[in-house]
């Protein structure tokens, strides 16, 4: 296989998606590249993937690779992690052969990640599910005994300028599906007008679909500066000891935020902030809730979200998967039906013009003396 391209790399997927253009040849730095990361790649349309790390590693079962193989880009896997350093961006670079060229000089080599490799490497990752399982099931156990004051009332929330008393809320993450899941309520948020809340790059998503965020919610390492700078509010998740790395590059961009120190993961903290403002109802789009999604987002357990899902699931709807509830088709018997009802109106109408009456009239003697009637 023979492949050229420009090159475009980041260690952070979700960082090189925003760079990358059609036919690049994207670098990335992934282990066991997740659903979300390799679907991202896919709307770039880019030529092909080289990664210094293993895209399957056989610990659990993910995605990625099958989504990025079934939409006929090629993966290649870098046997030297060196590479990742010795290619600078923007290169023009080659595959021939499984080895990596560049400025004419082999850099490294590459092994083709076929759909056979592919499926060895995940019936490797679905033989390890069980063990991967125990050990989820005990960290989630031994981290809600930690996280508990989650639910106990514990973790103070701050005061924030939006109202939610009485409204919805409607909180978006980047998870699987949340583009079509969105485009399924649009209906109700066009309607209802629920407090629009984007978790980090949930921000963005909301902005793709023509909304402005009321409060984008998280560290700030996967949204926009625009979707920043266009939100009302902004609340940005702190470690447990008030540490809130994000909180500089919002200062950066000469805006104001609202600190909140939890521990959890930012959607943890969106639907607590829902759900203590007294919002009527939440509404939580893209969110993750299995083991697999925590797996891909790097979390060995999901203790917070156990544990918030148990506080707020009174008023919690989760709109995962309502894309596939209904699917409209087009049906021709509808615009005949349609067609139909529209031409009753003009038929009456012009029956009721002189003329036409004379028209019928002479049409009516013209079929009695043809027939002899």
């Amino acid at each position: 296989m023979y492949i050229k391209g420009k090159i475009k790399k980041d260690k952070k997927t979700k960082n090189l998606t925003k760079r990358l253009k059609s036919g690049d040849i994207a670098m990335i730095c992934h282990k066991d590249l997740d659903e979300i990361a390799a679907t991202s790649l896919v709307e770039k349309k880019i030529r092909c993937v080289i990664n210094t790390e293993k895209t399957i590693s056989g610990r659990y079962p993910n995605r990625g690779p099958t989504i990025l193989s079934e939409a006929g880009i090629p993966i290649f896997e870098s046997i030297d992690t060196e590479v990742f350093d010795l290619i600078k961006e923007g290169k023009i670079v080659e595959i021939k052969d499984n080895k990596l060229i560049c400025d004419d000089k082999v850099i490294g080599d590459c092994q083709l990640l076929d759909d056979k490799a592919i499926e060895n490497q995940l019936s490797i990752g679905y033989e390890n599910l069980e063990k991967e399982l125990d050990l989820f099931i005990e960290n989630t156990l031994d981290y809600a005994k930690k996280e508990k004051g989650l639910v106990t009332g514990k973790v103070p929330i701050p005061d924030i300028k939006t109202k939610m008393s009485g409204r919805h809320a409607l909180i978006v993450v980047r998870g699987k599906d949340y583009k079509r899941d969105l485009q399924a309520i649009q209906a109700y948020i066009n309607e209802v007008h629920p407090v629009l809340i984007g978790v980090d790059g949930g921000g963005d998503a909301l902005l793709e679909f023509g909304y402005t965020p009321d409060i984008v919610i998280g560290d700030m390492d996967s949204i926009s500066d625009r979707c920043l700078k266009m939100s009302k509010e902004i609340i940005v998740h702190a470690y447990t000891n008030g540490k809130a790395p994000g909180l500089e590059r919002v200062e950066e961009l000469g805006l104001e935020a609202i600190i909140f120190p939890s521990p959890g993961t930012s959607e943890d903290i969106a639907l607590l902030l829902a759900y203590a403002n007294n919002a009527d109802l939440i509404v939580a789009v893209g969110t993750h809730n299995n083991m697999i999604d925590f797996l891909e987002k790097g979390r060995s357990g999901m203790a917070s979200t156990f544990l918030v899902r148990m506080k707020v699931g009174s008023k919690l709807v989760d709109a995962k998967g309502v894309n596939k509830l209904y699917k409209s088709h087009f049906k021709l018997k509808y615009v005949i039906g349609l067609g139909l009802a529209a031409l009753i109106p003009i038929l009456v109408i012009t029956m009721m013009f002189p003329p036409m009456q004379e028209l019928m009239q002479l049409i009516k003697i013209r079929l009695k003396i043809m027939f002899g009637i």
